[in-house]
């Protein structure tokens, strides 16, 4: 098997990290495939082998915080010496329309997908969710690389200027009061009604068809709450428009470090959203372990701890049998919330 962890292939003006376009990319496949063909194929994958890169399909929006972890982790690897990490765009279907197109890839650990908390833990554990594949059967899961933690926000001008008082406003009037979601099923409804259901509240459900508008709607005081990640809302928290009352996390961020802990008063709370790597299904484990450590150290190498803080991400080391019970682990416990909330994706 031909391993993608080789040295550093020279690129232009002496980079060896390359974020392309996918046009950009297939120019260059017909020498690449020739020089993989001309490699010498070993056993087992060697970190010695050359010229092979690997491609990341990112199944999200460029910008966001899915991402900013790839790109940040390719130029960490390239600052190391490794091999050249190639970002791809393939968003859609909540990062399935990437995952997809892995699993029908050769599984020589050259091309990988992007893989979201939401994705291989929050849908499957929701009834009547639209998953094109098996999960577990056609992927293979790699690393993990960073989370974010979600906060919860309400309107600027709320009267609710802490949890406290968000709480006793919610039970005073039991189904009146509103939360914001990207959808049915999805990781910001799961995580008000984990919410609620530890908080005793009852709230009304209104979905959009993504986190922007939900945020401005609740901005504009159209929605009482919303459970969105840190690092999306933290511009609408520090310009006043929205009020961040506690972060549903274990520890501080250092994007708002002097946002209240959820966890202090409800211990289960701890929602980081997590974003990891994912192979096609049959590759090697000596192959994952590999290339778990080219990510996983990357992103906690010392040079890589600023760029992630400032943007709201933790590093989180998690390689291939570990990082697929963090994702058997959740769907269990978002299964949980689903049952108890009746909550459906449909």
């Amino acid at each position: 098997m031909i391993s993608p962890l080789a040295g550093p292939v020279p690129m232009e003006r002496g980079k060896h990290v390359q974020i392309q376009s996918c046009a950009a990319f297939h120019g260059d496949q017909i020498m690449r495939r020739r020089l993989l063909l001309a490699t010498p194929i070993l056993a087992t994958p060697a970190l010695s082998q050359p010229r092979a890169g690997i491609r990341v399909l990112v199944g999200f929006a460029p910008g966001g915080a899915v991402d900013q972890s790839v790109r940040i982790a390719a130029e960490a690897i390239a600052r190391r010496g490794g091999p050249v990490v190639i970002a791809e765009t393939r968003s859609g279907a909540l990062g399935f329309l990437a995952a997809a197109a892995v699993a029908r890839a050769v599984p020589d650990g050259t091309i990988l997908a992007s893989a979201i908390m939401g994705m291989m833990s929050v849908a499957p554990a929701v009834p009547g969710s639209q998953i094109p594949l098996d999960l577990d059967r056609e992927l293979t899961p790699v690393c993990n690389l960073a989370g974010t933690p979600m906060a919860l926000i309400v309107p600027g001008q709320s009267p609710d200027r802490s949890l406290a008082e968000l709480v006793a406003r919610a039970r005073a009037r039991p189904g009146e009061l509103s939360y914001a979601s990207t959808g049915n099923g999805s990781t910001n409804q799961l995580a008000a009604e984990h919410f609620a259901a530890d908080a005793g509240l009852r709230f009304v459900h209104v979905a959009y068809r993504g986190g922007a508008p939900a945020a401005l709607d609740v901005a504009a005081g159209r929605i009482d709450l919303m459970f969105a990640n840190i690092a999306e809302v933290i511009e609408l928290i520090r310009g006043g428009q929205v009020r961040g009352l506690a972060l549903a996390a274990a520890k501080p961020t250092s994007l708002a470090p002097d946002l209240p802990l959820l966890t202090r008063d409800y211990p289960a709370l701890d929602m980081n959203n997590w974003f990891g790597l994912v192979g096609p299904a049959g590759m090697a484990p000596e192959l994952v372990e590999q290339i778990g450590r080219l990510f996983t150290e990357a992103m906690a190498d010392p040079a890589t701890q600023p760029i992630l803080a400032a943007r709201g991400l933790d590093a989180i080391a998690e390689i291939g049998p570990a990082f697929a019970a963090r994702i058997q682990h959740d769907r269990r416990r978002w299964a949980a919330v689903a049952a108890q909330g009746n909550i459906r994706a449909d």
